[in-house]
């Protein structure tokens, strides 16, 4: 019931992109294309990762990344994703709460635990680090992420 519904929200935003924006999603497309042809490892764990995003973070954050405005904050061309990994990993695995600035605009609400494996962990990262305009050449892997603490 649960994947119904986030199907339909999911169908439903996308209808509702405009055209500008699938000309952009296709040329994020790309890019991501020759990301994943160069690391067939990094390929394999961001189409993990998608399941995983699609299961649990495409209600908040959108299938765009773009988030919702003043709410939840965008992980497409996210400057706070990028520049914040340990901070990013923490929160996907511990949750966050308190303010935080994405892209200049302020954000302050709760991301509860998710409960996720280090290695769903570490494929979700793998994606949304490498979607919507984000590049990471850096592969995130399940000891990285097992390393971390609160």
């Amino acid at each position: 019931m649960r994947t119904t519904i986030i199907l339909l929200i999911t169908l439903l935003f996308v209808s509702c992109i405009s055209s500008e924006e699938k000309k952009n999603l296709s040329a994020i497309n790309i890019s991501e294309e020759k990301i994943t042809q160069q690391n067939p490892i990094l390929k394999e764990s961001m189409t993990r990762g998608e399941a995983v995003y699609k299961d649990f973070c495409v209600t908040c954050h959108l299938p765009n990344g773009k988030g919702v405005s003043k709410t939840f904050p965008p992980l497409a061309k996210s400057d706070f994703l990028m520049n914040n990994r340990l901070k990013s990993i923490k929160s996907i695995k511990y949750g966050l709460s308190g303010e935080i600035t994405v892209n200049g605009q302020k954000y302050n609400n709760v991301m509860s635990p998710l409960g996720l494996e280090d290695s769903e962990i570490a494929d979700v990262m793998n994606y949304i680090t490498n979607s919507w305009g984000n590049s990471n050449d850096k592969l995130i892997t399940e000891d990285e992420v097992s390393k971390i603490e609160p």
